[in-house]
């Protein structure tokens, strides 16, 4: 898998492989904390533009991070969310796909808090 770049956005922060978008954000360390949001994706995929816009902003409302992974730098998540995409994990597990439903992103990570 492609080493991640960290990025900062709002309260919450990112981490991106490769963003759904064009914007680039500047390379740091990737923090040693997972996120807890992870959006699986690729680039000209318009379901995972909008999704990334909905992630980005929950996140920054709930103070997490997240990350953006794209299936064309990982041969197992092509093989497995290909067909899916956008793919949204929390706490490492599936919550979603196609669409992000915001309210229900944000009650899932305010019920789950740790």
């Amino acid at each position: 898998m492609a080493p991640r770049v960290a990025g900062r956005c709002g309260r919450g922060g990112v981490r991106h492989n490769h963003s759904m978008t064009d914007e680039q954000n500047p390379p740091e360390t990737a923090a040693a904390t997972p996120a807890r949001v992870t959006l699986i994706g690729r680039p000209g995929c318009h379901l995972c533009e909008e999704a990334e816009l909905v992630v980005s902003r929950v996140c920054a409302e709930a103070g997490e991070e997240y990350e953006v992974l794209s299936i064309l730098d990982d041969p197992l998540l092509a093989g497995r969310y290909a067909e899916e995409i956008p793919v949204v994990l929390v706490d490492g597990r599936q919550w979603g796909f196609f669409r992000v439903d915001a309210d229900r992103l944000r009650s899932t990570l305010s019920d789950n808090r740790t």
